[in-house]
C-alpha cells in the first residue's frame, strides 16, 4: 500500500487529522479518529466528489439556459465553498471551473439582456398597434358608426391588450403608462360618443312617436267616414312616410293601429266598388256593341264617313256611363284607338288641301311644266341633228322633271 505522504491531494497525520494539499501549502480539512487513514481520507475524498458534483450539475444548468440570475447566485455561493471547503481533491481544478462559468454568465447576462431588450421593444410595437386599432375605432364619425359593430371590435381589442399584458414581457412603466394612458382614452372617446348618439337618437324617436301617435289617432277618427275619409287617409299616409323612425318595436306597434284603420276605409270603398261594378256589368256589354261597331273604321278611307260614324260612337258612348274598374282600360284603349285612326284621317286631308300647300305645289308644277316642254324641244332638236351626248343629256334631265312632278301631283 502506499504511504499517506504519496496522496495526490491530502495526507493524514499519527492523530487522525486530515490536510489536503494546495498551492500554497497544506491546509486541515478535519479529523477521522475513529478510522484508518485509508478510510479517513476516503471519506474526504467523497467530500471533494460532492462538491465536484455541484460544479458539474451547474454546467449543466447553463448549458440548458437556465436563467442567469440563478446561476449566477449559485456560482458565488459554490465559488465561497470551495474557498474553505473540508474536501480532499483538486480544488484548484474546480474553483477553475466555476471561474470559467462566471465568465459564460457573463455573456448569457450580455445575450439575455439584449434578447430582453429586444423582447420589450416588439413588445412595445404590439401594444401601440392595439392603441392605434382603438383609437381609429375612436375617430369614427359617430353619425355614421355601427355600434354593435364597433363595440365587439373594442372589446376584441381589449381582449387581446390584456393576454398581451399577461403574456408578454413586462413594459418598462413610463411606455406602459402612456399606452395605456392612450388606449383609456380611446375607449372613453368611443363609449362618450356611442352615449350622445344613442341620446339624441332616444330624442329623434321619440319626436317621431308623438307624430306617429296623432296620425294613428286621425286615422283612427276617419273610420267612422267610410270612403270619403281616403283622400285624407292618402294624406296622412304621406306624413307618415315624413315622419321619421320611432324605433322598431314602436314603428311596428303604430304602423300595425295604422294600417288598420286605413284597412277599415278600404274594405269600405271594396264594397262599394264590387256594387258598382254589379250595376255596370250591362254597361260594359253596351260598350262592347259600339266596339264591334266602331272598329270597322280603322280600315275606312272616306274621312266624312268615318268622322260621322265616330261622333255618333262617342255619344252612344258617353251616355252608357260607367263600366267596372277592371274593365276601363281595355274598353278605353280600344276606342282610342279608333278615335287615332279617324284622326289621322282628317290630317292627311288636311295636309293635302293645305292652302299654302297646295299654291306651292301648283307653282312648282307651273314651273316643271315649262321645264318639261323646253327639255322636250332640246330633245327632238338633239336628235335632229344626230348627237348622242346631248339627246342622252337632254333625256336625263327629262325623265328627272317628269318624277318631279308625279310626287307633287
Amino acid at each position: 500500500m502506499a504511504s499517506n505522504d504519496q496522496a495526490p491531494w491530502g495526507r493524514v497525520d499519527e492523530t487522525g487529522t486530515v490536510y489536503v494539499r494546495e498551492a500554497e501549502g497544506e491546509r486541515a480539512v478535519g479529523q477521522y479518529p475513529d478510522g484508518t487513514p485509508e478510510e479517513a481520507l476516503a471519506y474526504f475524498e467523497r467530500k471533494f466528489s460532492e462538491l465536484a458534483g455541484q460544479v458539474t450539475l451547474l454546467e449543466q444548468r447553463l448549458k440548458r439556459g437556465t436563467a442567469v440570475a440563478d446561476v449566477a447566485k449559485t456560482i458565488s455561493a459554490l465559488s465561497a465553498s470551495i474557498a474553505s471547503a473540508n474536501a480532499v481533491g483538486d480544488l484548484a481544478s474546480l474553483q477553475r471551473r466555476i471561474d470559467a462559468l462566471g465568465g459564460a454568465v457573463g455573456e448569457m447576462v450580455e445575450k439575455q439582456s439584449a434578447e430582453q431588450k429586444a423582447a420589450v421593444d416588439a413588445a412595445i410595437v404590439e401594444r401601440a398597434a392595439l392603441v392605434a386599432e382603438a383609437e381609429a375605432l375612436a375617430a369614427q364619425d359617430p353619425a355614421k358608426v355601427q355600434w354593435k359593430q364597433t363595440g365587439a371590435a373594442l372589446d376584441d381589442v381589449f381582449a387581446r391588450w390584456q393576454k398581451h399584458q399577461q403574456e408578454g414581457p413586462r413594459l418598462p412603466k413610463n411606455e406602459s403608462n402612456e399606452l395605456w394612458k392612450r388606449f383609456r382614452a380611446a375607449r372613453t372617446t368611443i363609449e362618450t360618443n356611442r352615449k350622445a348618439f344613442f341620446s339624441e337618437l332616444d330624442s329623434v324617436h321619440k319626436d317621431a312617436r308623438g307624430k306617429k301617435q296623432a296620425l294613428v289617432e286621425r286615422a283612427e277618427a276617419l273610420v267612422s267616414s267610410g270612403t270619403s275619409g281616403i283622400p285624407t287617409y292618402r294624406q296622412l299616409l304621406d306624413e307618415w312616410k315624413l315622419a321619421g323612425r320611432a324605433g322598431k318595436k314602436f314603428d311596428d306597434a303604430l304602423w300595425a293601429k295604422f294600417k288598420a284603420a286605413g284597412d277599415v276605409l278600404y274594405a269600405a270603398k271594396a264594397e262599394v266598388d264590387a256594387k258598382d261594378d254589379e250595376e255596370f256589368a250591362g254597361n260594359y256589354e253596351q260598350k262592347l256593341a259600339l266596339l264591334t261597331e266602331a272598329e270597322p273604321l280603322l280600315a275606312e278611307k272616306d274621312r266624312t264617313k268615318a268622322k260621322e260614324a265616330l261622333l255618333s260612337i262617342q255619344r252612344r258612348w258617353d251616355t252608357i256611363g260607367k263600366v267596372p274598374r277592371d274593365k276601363v282600360k281595355t274598353v278605353e284603349e280600344r276606342l282610342r284607338k279608333v278615335e287615332a285612326a279617324v284622326r289621322k284621317l282628317d290630317e292627311e286631308h288636311w295636309e293635302r288641301n293645305n292652302p299654302e300647300r297646295k299654291a306651292r305645289s301648283e307653282g312648282l308644277a307651273s314651273q316643271l311644266h315649262d321645264a318639261i316642254a323646253k327639255l322636250e324641244r332640246e330633245l327632238d332638236e338633239a336628235k335632229s341633228t344626230g348627237d348622242k351626248a346631248a339627246i342622252a343629256r337632254a333625256q336625263e334631265a327629262l325623265d328627272a322633271r317628269k318624277v318631279w312632278l308625279d310626287a307633287i301631283g
